[in-house]
């Protein structure tokens, strides 16, 4: 990674929806990313090279570090409601998910990992706004006491 404009620890998000994993592993680049954190519950992919094996070894080759947390995904009742279009409910559900003990030790446990780290969550959706990433991102910066920026893939 360039000496360049690198700054402190900052939270990104990125999702690979509509993205290659070339354009992906570039934008991460772009942003002097340290770690990408994969928060899929099920680290698997249709799209070429986002499956967890695929998607470690393309951003380790970058110089990423790679780490997936299954904790901090989205369970199955919350990924039907966020599929039929119930926002609400998929909200609801994944918020409750949060809260639970398991997710609370791994958002602590991130925390501790990426701490003074340029970090970045991934999951599938190319947009933030309704997507359980954006839910994560902002309990780890609560945390952390770090900016949320969200990353565009073209």
């Amino acid at each position: 990674m360039a000496e360049s404009m690198k700054t402190e620890e900052q939270i990104f998000t990125i999702g690979y929806e509509k993205s290659s994993i070339g354009d992906f592993v570039s934008r991460l680049a772009d942003a002097e990313i340290e770690m990408l954190v994969d928060v899929r519950e099920l680290p698997l992919s249709r799209k070429k090279g986002f499956s967890k094996k695929g998607l470690n070894a393309a951003v380790t080759e970058a110089g990423i570090d790679y780490l997936h947390v299954k904790a901090l995904g989205d369970p199955k009742p919350g990924r039907d409601a966020a599929r039929a279009g119930n926002h609400d409910l998929f909200v609801s559900i994944f918020t409750r998910h949060m809260e639970s003990d398991i997710a609370q030790s791994a958002l602590s446990e991130l925390a501790d990992i990426v701490r003074g780290k340029r970090v970045c969550l991934t999951c599938f959706e190319r947009h933030h706004e309704g997507c359980h990433r954006k839910i994560v991102a902002e309990r780890l910066s609560a945390l952390l006491g770090t900016p949320v920026e969200h990353i565009a893939v073209n």
